[in-house]
């Protein structure tokens, strides 16, 4: 006697017949989609518009250095943002070694008047730029080719010469940096130091928030990174600032037209009822006279134009009001260049 399929298995054997096989084996299993863990504890301090905001910033900051390095360096250089992430401090610091150098600048904001925040100070911005990448950079300064040792020991230490080009160098890219904020607020960056053992030194907490910019480099015979990395006080007063200055000018921009509508209330224009033109010759002028007639050419009834400024705004008809000559106007002439026929 045959086996009795029950109805489970009957749809089981539809369905792998559908899918030409065994379903369990035409599955493929799908990667597990990783999500970045989000601490409710302490919470992101900067918006998603706000990097955005920084993003543009320093895109125009590479364009600006691009230029800057393939001139000094004498060699082609691309410099792109390879990303602009929020976290804390010690993850940056975490990832340096003892042979790091870190190049400290000091910011200064140009505040507008009785600005709150003219008082708070303001961390210093760090930049970090890869060993390697610092010594093919001075390489081609020097008239090298830029190529850089494979075998470079991670505790590697700047001789005193690599550190005064590091110096030339990390210097003229750090004053460039301001450039990129003058659309938002006049913000001047200047180098101070360098840091030669950035594990001993402490310039932030390690609990400060920070926005660490990725800018990487590529050059001819290699690529690097360089790394900038912004202090959320800093980037606070920034933003504060630049709500601060657009709140004004919206402000400002209501006042000035309250005033600009105020004056040309006030102002007078000259108006020109225009009856109509023709040409004569100058002999004929001279021997006008009163009483005599000049055709121009158009009937009586005509509209007349009135000109405002050199424009034809509107056509209208001559009359009287209150025992004075005046014009009615008919239509308006939307286009400043409109002739009626």
């Amino acid at each position: 006697m045959s086996e009795v399929l029950s109805q489970s298995q009957i749809d089981a054997l539809l369905n792998s017949m559908r899918n030409g096989g065994d379903s369990a084996e035409q599955t493929e299993e799908k990667p597990e989609k990783k999500y970045r863990k989000y601490d409710f504890s302490t919470p992101r301090k900067f918006t998603k518009d706000r990097l955005k905001m920084l993003n543009g910033v320093f895109e125009n900051y590479t364009r600006v250095i691009s230029s800057r390095l393939n001139a000094q360096l004498r060699t082609n250089c691309e410099v792109e943002v390879e990303s602009i992430e929020e976290q804390k401090y010690y993850e940056f610091s975490n990832a340096l070694t003892e042979g790091d150098v870190l190049a400290m600048v000091n910011v200064t904001i140009h505040f507008r008047e009785n600005s709150p925040q003219q008082t708070q100070p303001i961390d210093p911005v760090m930049v970090y730029l890869s060993t390697s990448t610092a010594l093919s950079m001075m390489d081609h300064m020097m008239g090298g080719e830029g190529v850089v040792d494979d075998f470079l020991p991670s505790e590697y230490t700047y001789t005193d010469l690599e550190l005064q080009l590091y110096e030339m160098l990390m210097s003229d890219l750090i004053n460039l940096m301001g450039n990129s904020w003058e659309n938002y607020v006049p913000v001047d960056f200047q180098y101070e130091r360098t840091e030669v053992n950035p594990t001993l030194v402490q310039p932030l907490n390690m609990d400060e928030t920070v926005v660490l910019v990725s800018l990487k480099l590529k050059f001819t015979s290699n690529e690097g990174r360089m790394s900038i990395v912004l202090p959320g006080s800093m980037l606070t007063s920034v933003f504060g600032e630049i709500s601060r200055d657009s709140m004004g000018r919206k402000v400002a921009s209501e006042d000035n037209s309250e005033e600009i509508f105020d004056r040309l209330r006030d102002s007078s224009l000259e108006i020109i009822a225009q009856l109509g033109d023709t040409q004569l010759f100058l002999s004929d002028l001279y021997h006008l006279s009163v009483g005599d007639v000049v055709d121009l050419g158009r009937p009586k009834d005509s509209p007349i134009y009135l000109e405002i400024g050199g424009y034809q705004w509107f056509t209208g008809r001559i009359g009287t009001h209150k025992k004075n000559m005046a014009v009615k106007i008919d239509e308006v002439c939307y286009q400043a260049e409109q002739r009626s026929e």
